[in-house]
């Protein structure tokens, strides 16, 4: 990926409330060394982190994505974070972005090892050609998170609900995936239930009814999923978030993979076993998730 654009943010500067907080961002080269060896983020995975999508130089949902990085800076023990200092950051590295889609990476660590902390930096970067997914959709493979779906509840310490930086078992997942012949990966409960994807949400259809898993099994609550339920409310649609076995995504109508940057990818196979895709509303749903969205 060649990033565009980066800045530090000085997350511990103190600052006049009525400041633009420019006196707390340093500009820095985006493809050169910025990182301490020391730098717990790099170390150990210990930080979080946000994708927000960029579409013609407006950066979406930045709202819901701040508010889902102080929860995930709750979930882990970090400072809490000053949103409007990040909100001001999100707007200076946004005016950077050229025409099309981008994505601005938000990064919080626990900073150095021994040392003063927060450290915390943002960065833009050319989104990828997702075209091809939006339309031909993608092919996934079920697979076994390990824990049951109470597990979450049980175990707040295991993060679920966060997003770390730690993605390491995301990544070996889609890799998993590809092994199988699949593109993506989706994960599953020992109890039989659906997740989530390494880096998506889930959305079923049913008829004209519209479900996602519960958030409070440990899943990440996507802002993109937040967006396309409002809009699918406000056209006469229902929605409902629920348990969701897994057996429901091969008989649901259609089911998308949904996330940021991607946007909404139809899943076209599912374990091997072809699914329909409906393209025509695949792309309204696009069309709705690439207008200029707060």
């Amino acid at each position: 990926m060649a990033w565009r654009f980066a800045l530090v943010i000085d997350p511990a500067a103190s600052t006049d409330p009525r400041s633009d907080f420019s006196d707390t961002f340093t500009v820095i080269d985006p493809n050169a060394p910025a990182l301490s060896v020391g730098e717990l983020s790099t170390q150990r995975g210990d930080g979080i982190f946000e994708s927000i999508g960029v579409v013609d130089g407006h950066p979406q949902e930045v709202g819901p994505h701040l508010d889902r990085l102080a929860h995930s800076a709750r979930l882990c023990d970090l400072p809490t974070p000053n949103l409007a200092q990040w909100r001001a950051a999100v707007e200076r590295v946004a005016a950077e972005a050229d025409p099309g889609e981008s994505v601005i990476k938000l990064i919080l660590s626990r900073g150095v090892e021994h040392g003063p902390a927060p450290t915390a930096w943002v960065t833009l970067a050319p989104a990828p050609d997702n075209s091809r997914v939006r339309r031909e959709g993608v092919r996934i493979a079920l697979l076994d998170r390990g824990y049951a779906l109470d597990v979450p509840a049980r175990a707040p310490w295991l993060l679920l609900g966060a997003k770390t930086l730690s993605y390491a078992v995301n990544m070996a997942a889609i890799r998993e995936a590809k092994r199988r012949g699949a593109d993506d990966a989706v994960f599953v409960s020992t109890d039989g239930f659906v997740l989530e994807a390494p880096t998506a949400s889930v959305v079923l259809r049913f008829g004209d009814r519209f479900v996602t898993p519960a958030p409070n099994a440990g899943i990440l609550h996507g802002t993109t999923q937040l967006s396309l339920f409002a809009h699918l409310e406000e056209r006469g649609f229902e929605t409902a978030y629920e348990t969701v076995a897994a057996d429901d995504l091969a008989r649901s109508d259609s089911a998308w993979l949904l996330s940021s940057v991607r946007l909404a990818a139809p899943v076209s196979a599912v374990d091997g076993a072809e699914k329909a895709i409906d393209a025509a509303f695949t792309d309204e749903i696009n069309r709705y998730l690439l207008t200029p969205r707060d």
